[in-house]
């Protein structure tokens, strides 16, 4: 599989520049003839070039403090963050912040989720080219692009403004508004548009793909979802997004407890059904929803040989670690059997859960197996 040059950065690992760290002479944002985001984003730059203490994978200080230091909207300095990133500056990353970049290389260092910027980007691109504008033409108005193409009118501009740094765009004024945006280049085709456009959870499932194909064959368990979270340099959240497509599309199959996620299909199979054998293997859904159940049944019985209406429960917490169950399990037995019309929750100082009806536990609960109820009929006739 391709080799990857991604850093996946932990937050606690990267230092944090305190805004007391900043000695650099701020920003006049009463006389000037750009926007206030544009002018932040040209100070920012050559706060960074001049400061010698900034170093590679160091984060900047968080939005809102730099916002109070000068006196703006955390959307201005969204704003202007975006532009310096345009210019090789920064990297922004979900739930980590914005990080300086290193500039010596070309390629960014972080793989991310497609922005709704990029979206608007490659949108702009399409309608230039589907409405056959030509070098040298004006575009509508940022308002009237933003209707065809289906993003905010903010977004839009913000794209507008990316595509005249790349020499895309050009603007007739030197501070840009909603007209005047006139087209200086075509030079992309509808194919480069399609490859720009695709999301992150695609290009992992890609991936994905690639490494089963290279070290994989049918029956293999793949990795966890730790390891190929640091191997593709991508969130657990994104790898198992990715594996729900293939899931979904048939190649992997996802099973409870030490089974793991098997390979039931190459990818490049497409004529190939899965093996009956299998599919012996309930659901991953299935198998929890018979689990809790399980729970919810030996529970029943516990209030029908223990407990009177008006009892109060023990806590989730305490009957986790009587029953050697996460508390998250006891947790969704107690709705479900609040919903069946048993246990009723109240808050404050006397709060807690409490019986309302005693259960019959006449009804059989499922014996949990990771084995599908329909198959394991078949074979308990052999």
């Amino acid at each position: 599989m391709k080799k990857y040059n991604y850093i996946l950065p932990q937050k606690s690992d990267l230092h944090q520049i305190k805004v007391s760290d900043i000695n650099f002479q701020l920003p006049d944002l009463k006389n000037i003839s750009e926007s206030k985001a544009i002018t932040i984003a040209k100070w920012l730059m050559s706060w960074i070039d001049s400061d010698r203490n900034i170093q590679p994978n160091f984060l900047l200080p968080s939005k809102p403090e730099l916002a109070y230091l000068l006196g703006v909207s955390i959307g201005t300095i969204q704003n202007a963050l975006r532009y310096i990133e345009d210019f090789g500056y920064v990297e922004s990353k979900q739930c980590i912040g914005t990080i300086i970049r290193d500039r010596s290389k070309k390629e960014n260092s972080i793989r991310k989720l497609t922005s709704k910027r990029e979206i608007a980007i490659s949108a702009i691109k399409k309608y230039i080219i589907e409405n056959k504008f030509e070098i040298g033409q004006t575009l509508p108005s940022s308002r009237n692009i933003s209707s065809h193409i289906g993003c905010s009118a903010n977004t839009t501009r913000l794209a507008l403004e990316y595509l005249s740094t790349v020499n895309i765009l050009e603007h007739k004024f030197k501070n840009s508004n909603e007209n005047g945006w006139i087209v200086k280049s075509i030079d992309f085709s509808l194919d480069d548009i399609a490859e720009e456009n695709i999301s992150l959870v695609k290009k992992v499932e890609k991936d994905l793909k690639d490494y089963i194909t290279e070290n994989l064959k049918t029956g293999d368990r793949l990795p966890a979802h730790e390891a190929l979270s640091k191997q593709l340099s991508v969130s657990i959240k994104t790898i198992h997004d990715a594996l729900k497509i293939l899931i979904d599309e048939g190649i992997l199959l996802a099973r409870r407890g030490r089974y793991g996620t098997t390979v039931v299909k190459m990818p490049d199979d497409k004529n190939i059904p899965i093996k009956k054998e299998t599919s012996i293997f309930a659901p991953a859904p299935d198998t929890a929803f018979y689990y809790y159940e399980k729970t919810q049944n030996h529970i029943k019985k516990l209030i029908a040989e223990n407990y009177e209406i008006g009892s109060k429960l023990p806590s989730i917490i305490e009957l986790s670690k009587q029953l050697d169950l996460s508390p998250n399990t006891i947790r969704k037995a107690f709705h479900n059997l609040a919903k069946e019309g048993y246990l009723a929750f109240s808050r404050g100082r006397y709060g807690g859960t409490f019986v309302i009806d005693i259960p019959e536990t006449d009804e059989q609960a499922f014996k949990w197996l990771a084995v599908n109820p329909k198959y394991a009929e078949v074979y308990n006739k052999n």
